[in-house]
């Protein structure tokens, strides 16, 4: 018979090993994607990533401006400890929080074709290819 101890050691190294295989989206990946729409038309641009939010033409360049702006909520959880008398009586827990996750990305483009772009925010990310 196994301690619940042992059990629940067994029970989160199987998580672990499971959440191993998961990609996790990151910064790199998202630049090798944008990266592969340099040297390419315009119509190319949107029709990967839609209409763009706003344009503006400066300089001889034109700028294609795209954004993502969404919240997470993260749940609280609830007080810790002994369950006495109908409430918990407890210590600890924490309330939920909100995080605004945001993504500017701007592509430069020269006759026609995008010379480069920029990225700014905390949400410029994406998962990277599967290899296989």
């Amino acid at each position: 018979m196994l301690s619940l101890s042992l059990k629940f050691c067994l029970l989160a190294c199987g998580t672990l090993l499971m959440l191993g295989g998961c990609a996790v989206p990151t910064t790199a990946a998202f630049d090798a994607r944008m990266s592969g729409l340099i040297g390419r038309p315009e119509a190319d641009v949107v029709a990967a990533l839609g209409v763009p939010v706003r344009t503006h033409e400066a300089g001889g360049q034109r700028f294609l401006q795209y954004e993502s702006r969404r919240l997470v909520t993260y749940p609280g959880s609830y007080p810790f400890g002994p369950y006495r008398y109908g409430y918990y009586g407890g210590f600890g827990g924490f309330p939920p929080s909100v995080e605004t996750r945001e993504c500017d990305l701007t592509f430069a483009l020269r006759n026609g074709r995008v010379e480069g772009f920029t990225r700014r925010g905390n949400d410029c990310r994406t998962v990277p290819p599967s290899v296989g």
